[in-house]
């Protein structure tokens, strides 16, 4: 069984979700979002999520990351601001040691939902199927689980890939 911390990059709400992974089985662990305060200073607000991700990955133990990519949008001070955060989403498992794999949303909708072009409400729903009894306090939230399972689906892709080199 592997552990599998998913985020999904955020400076007002951080979404994480965490699974299990047991060969095609995925288990719900837990999720949420990391909330900052827009008041604070940008580095306040870094901090904070650095500080939570930080205890996340202390408390849950997740052997693994997995990290959606941004995209750039019209606006560029929204866009650095989301790349600060996307930093500190990507340097905190890091520095605790986990391997941190990224996706770009279409690759995550397409490994949930079966489509890239799926809308978040067909995400938030087939999330609902692949963990059943799962509560998600927003959409962040479900957006990291995505990226989770997305991350669980292509480790085994990989491992399936790596089995065949190893047997020819």
């Amino acid at each position: 069984m592997v552990r599998l911390l998913g985020i999904d990059p955020g400076l007002r709400f951080m979404g994480w979700g965490v699974i299990d992974v047991e060969g095609n089985r995925i288990r719900h662990v837990e999720n949420g979002v990391i909330a900052t305060n827009s008041a604070d200073s940008v580095p306040e607000r870094l901090k904070v999520l650095h500080d939570n991700l930080l205890l996340l990955i202390n408390r849950l133990n997740p052997a693994e990351a997995a990290v959606e990519e941004t995209y750039v949008n019209r606006n560029g001070s929204s866009t650095l601001k989301l790349g600060y955060a996307r930093g500190v989403a990507l340097l905190v498992p890091a520095l605790a040691g986990l391997h941190v794999a990224e996706y770009g949303a279409l690759s995550v909708k397409k490994s949930v939902v079966g489509t890239g072009s799926a809308s978040k409400d067909q995400v938030e729903m087939m999330i609902g199927r692949l963990l059943p009894g799962v509560k998600m306090v927003r959409a962040d939230a479900a957006d990291a689980l995505a990226v989770a399972i997305c991350h669980a689906h292509h480790r085994a892709s990989a491992n399936h890939i790596a089995a065949g080199v190893r047997m020819a």
